[in-house]
């Protein structure tokens, strides 16, 4: 039985968060503080476009917000209007380039946009784009938007929008800005969170999830319908519908590993929903132990529900540093596990003599846990019992979340008895997939989820060919940036 051990772990990647609003002076400041909630959805690039109905300012910067934006930057970033941008590349590599919101000047008057998701026909659209003789400036699959609007034949903005999307396929939440209007879209199938909220002044709001109202005062009001696209002017809000109606395919991923805990997502509580499935996975695989220990922090709501239905102790024996960065020093003399250690720590005085239920919300390719498990034993753990809060991942996302090619993903090439072995635990137990859609039902039986991940059932056929696939690119890109 042979195992790849990369050097380091392969995480799912927190896709894009995007953030706009209309109507407020401010609009630059609040946008800054939407973002900053939103970090945990991408930490590469960031973004802030705003209008003051004559012209677009624009500032972006690679690294986290706090980093790209100071108050002098924010100041001359003046207008009523704005949208933002937290960047995780899915496609195109991270160059400041390819940081959004983009702003162009066209045949429509000056816009910009910003995307979450990833467009599954995006390379043969820039292939035939090129060969009619368009020019790219950036590497990212949301420029094939503003091409194809340009070449649209459209002079109203709206029609050439519409006109546009039409042709793209895959998962799209945009914001786009104009000097006079705010747009807010989300794809026929509704992969990607988009909510909409409004403040005390009267502005609206737009955002990835519900944490970034919080920081600003803004009160939820609904989410942005599947194949929505909705306007917002001086003469108020205008929804349309323009698409051909699809069966909605929200990402079971958002809910299980994304989205902030006190956010509200797809009509419901991300919160309920990872209680739900630590509760299911309690009833699906208990197990004889003493305590419940998560691996922060994704997985620590999960392990909250895990414990109170098997009535276990829940017990801090991980402790997650929130200050890493990257490391340019190891000693000399190898540390066992160095990386997992920089991430994490064990409470000994938690963990020692005891029978372990850990808890984690997915595994992709085993490194890490295999690192933690370790740890784990070194702290006297008597036994570990490894549960996972999902369905085995075995497959890649092609809809804007950066999970491994399938055979680099563990679950898709071996059974769960050669990655207990593998891992060293006692005993190891993944969700169902039945029980993962059991937990997502809490206000909303009826809605339909994306869970190609784990099934591999795609809802859109990848319609650009593999060899076009996101991993060559970045690194094609990554070499030829470093020959210049």
């Amino acid at each position: 039985m042979k195992f790849e051990t990369p050097s380091s772990e392969h995480r799912p990647k927190e896709e894009c968060g995007i953030y706009g609003i209309y109507g407020c002076p401010e609009a630059s400041n609040f946008t800054y503080l939407g973002l900053y909630s939103l970090q945990h959805r991408g930490q590469e690039s960031a973004g802030i476009v705003t209008t003051d109905g004559e012209r677009l300012y624009r500032y972006a910067g690679m690294g986290q917000v706090a980093q790209v934006f100071d108050k002098d930057k924010l100041h001359q970033l003046t207008g009523s209007a704005a949208i933002g941008h937290n960047r995780y590349s899915t496609t195109g590599a991270s160059f400041l380039r390819n940081a959004q919101p983009i702003r162009v000047e066209s045949n429509l008057g000056a816009f910009s946009l910003a995307h979450n998701g990833n467009l599954v026909n995006s390379w043969s659209l820039r292939a035939e784009l090129e060969k009619n003789g368009s020019i790219f400036q950036t590497t990212i699959d949301s420029e094939v938007i503003v091409h194809l609007m340009a070449r649209s034949g459209h002079t109203e903005f709206l029609d050439a929008l519409c006109d546009s999307l039409r042709k793209i396929s895959g998962a799209y939440s945009l914001m786009i800005l104009t000097r006079d209007a705010l747009y807010a879209v989300r794809d026929p199938n509704g992969f990607r969170p988009l909510v909409m909220g409004h403040r005390p002044d009267g502005s609206i709001v737009f955002a990835s999830e519900t944490c970034a109202f919080d920081i600003t005062d803004a009160l939820y009001d609904r989410d942005v319908e599947p194949g929505e696209v909705i306007r917002v002017d001086a003469s108020g809000v205008t929804s349309f519908f323009p698409f051909e109606q699809r069966q909605e395919s929200l990402c079971i991923f958002e809910n299980i590993y994304f989205a902030r805990p006190d956010s509200s997502i797809f009509n419901q509580s991300v919160y309920e929903v990872r209680k739900n499935l630590g509760k299911i996975l309690a009833r699906e695989y208990p197990v004889e132990a003493d305590c419940v220990v998560c691996v922060p922090d994704s997985s620590t709501v999960a392990a909250l529900g895990y414990a109170e239905e098997s009535n276990l102790p829940f017990t801090m024996g991980l402790i997650r540093s929130h200050y890493i960065g990257r490391t340019f020093i190891e000693p000399e003399q190898k540390i066992r596990d160095f990386g997992a250690r920089i991430k994490y720590n064990v409470v000994k005085s938690a963990i020692k003599g005891k029978r372990v239920v850990l808890i984690d919300d997915s595994i992709m390719r085993g490194t890490t846990a295999r690192k933690l498990i370790k740890m784990l034993r070194r702290a006297e753990a008597t036994e570990i019992h490894l549960r996972i809060s999902a369905p085995p991942t075995q497959f890649p996302c092609f809809y804007g979340i950066d999970i491994p090619t399938r055979t680099e993903l563990i679950a898709s090439s071996h059974t769960v008895d050669e990655i207990t072995r593998y891992l060293g635990v006692d005993s190891l137990g993944y969700l169902t997939l039945e029980g993962a859609h059991q937990a997502m039902k809490i206000t909303r039986p009826d809605q339909n989820w994306c869970d190609a991940c784990f099934s591999g059932n795609y809802p859109l056929a990848l319609q650009d060919s593999e060899e076009r696939g996101n991993q060559k690119d970045l690194f094609t890109e990554y070499m030829l940036e470093e020959s210049r």
